[in-house]
């Protein structure tokens, strides 16, 4: 019983505030595991290779330039036309760099946590998809460096960019298509190599600093903290792999405008904007800012139009030609009296509807033009016509 008592004294305890239990370990259990904890989130926090690299292309090159860059590679290290030492491995290696970086999601979770957080996902997968107890590679840090088992599935990105696009009533009706050069920031080729283990990085820009208060009793103080790039990670800067985290990069987009896009509706370029270490690139988004234009006037998929006629017109009806904003030209027509301010509805010759099906409406003001003055003369005569069509004597 003694001994007993012995051992339980030697025993520590632990308290986890994010974790809400208790757990007990020896000294030595307890410095094995920390070591053994140490090196693993070392290991996580480096890349095996760089894919982007094997296949010597941008971190930002489109789905066509990975397609372009995998056939010339392969031709170049085929082992039927490569005899050369190393060509077979070089190779495999060429062919593992296309299959993760032509699927959305492999490449996507190897932007994010490299290769190695890659193969935790591939090996999740083969073990029936993860389900259950498996918490991937946000889980282990979460775990074992204070968060208990809370998953963040939300995917964190850097700002997105939102851009003024001023286009014309005729841009709008018609469509349009603009060819334009975007300058972004992207990744260092090699960034990966350049983040070191820091278990206090809760996330990208934000640092988690633990103050113990008395026994049992510990503090978590959330910072900001640039250097840290994602969970876990914290940016190098003596790294001679990329002196600066990000660089320029120019890239060409094909801007397509459909007819009937409205005002303040978005153009977006999903994944386009600024990189940043530990972060999906945010969105490019062209807002449409619809230009005044100088005859119609727009409300939804309706054109409004105001138009003045004279006197006689309004009283004996009027034809005339209107040109649209494609330039095609119809005819407008209307038989007896238009009062002022009267509203005249043209069916499809409004706007083009976003879902193909039609065209909008085109409704016509019409405000009457009435003469200064008239002589006695016209005045009998209008008397005169009235009178004999039944009219009233008053104008």
């Amino acid at each position: 019983q003694q001994q007993q008592q012995q051992q339980q004294q030697q025993r520590l305890l632990y308290y986890h505030p994010a974790q809400h239990s208790v757990s007990t370990m020896t000294p030595q259990r307890t410095s094995s595991w920390f070591r053994f904890l140490i090196h693993f989130a070392s290991l996580l926090a480096v890349a095996a290779g760089d894919f982007y690299k094997t296949l010597g292309i941008s971190r930002s090159a489109t789905t066509k330039e990975i397609k372009k860059a995998y056939r010339q590679m392969s031709l170049k290290y085929h082992p039927d036309k490569n005899s050369d030492e190393g060509a077979a491995e070089k190779f495999s290696e060429i062919s593992r760099a296309y299959e993760v970086l032509s699927d959305e999601e492999k490449k996507s979770i190897y932007d994010r946590y490299g290769e190695d957080g890659l193969k935790q996902h591939e090996d999740q997968e083969a073990q029936g998809g993860g389900g259950g107890g498996g918490g991937g590679f946000d889980d282990i840090f979460s775990h074992f460096f204070g968060g208990g088992r809370r998953r963040d599935d939300g995917e964190r990105r850097s700002p997105s960019v939102h851009v003024p696009l001023h286009l014309t009533l005729e841009q709008l009706y018609s469509g349009a298509t603009f060819e334009m050069e975007y300058v972004r920031q992207v990744l260092c080729l090699n960034w990966e190599m350049c983040v070191k283990s820091a278990p206090d990085c809760q996330e990208a820009g934000v640092r988690v600093r633990r103050q113990q208060l008395a026994p049992g009793f510990v503090q978590q103080v959330q910072q900001a903290d640039e250097r840290c790039v994602s969970r876990g990670k914290m940016w190098n800067r003596d790294c001679k792999e990329c002196p600066s985290k990000t660089e320029t990069e120019k890239i060409e987009l094909t801007i397509s405008v459909s007819p009937g896009l409205r005002n303040q509706e978005e153009i977006v370029f999903e994944g386009v904007a600024d990189e940043k270490p530990g972060m999906q690139a945010g969105h490019l988004h062209f807002v449409v800012m619809e230009e005044k234009h100088g005859v119609y006037h727009r409300d939804r998929d309706d054109l409004y139009l105001t138009m003045e006629i004279p006197l006689v017109d309004s009283l004996t009806g009027f034809s005339f030609d209107l040109k649209h904003l494609d330039g095609h030209e119809f005819t407008v027509t209307r038989d007896g009296i238009t009062d002022c301010d009267f509203v005249q509805k043209v069916t499809g010759k409004g706007m083009p509807r976003r879902n193909g099906r039609g065209f909008g409406n085109l409704f016509i003001t019409y405000e009457v033009d009435f003469p200064d003055d008239l002589t006695a003369k016209q005045k009998t005569e209008i008397r005169k016509i009235l009178a004999e069509g039944g009219g009233s004597d008053e104008l």
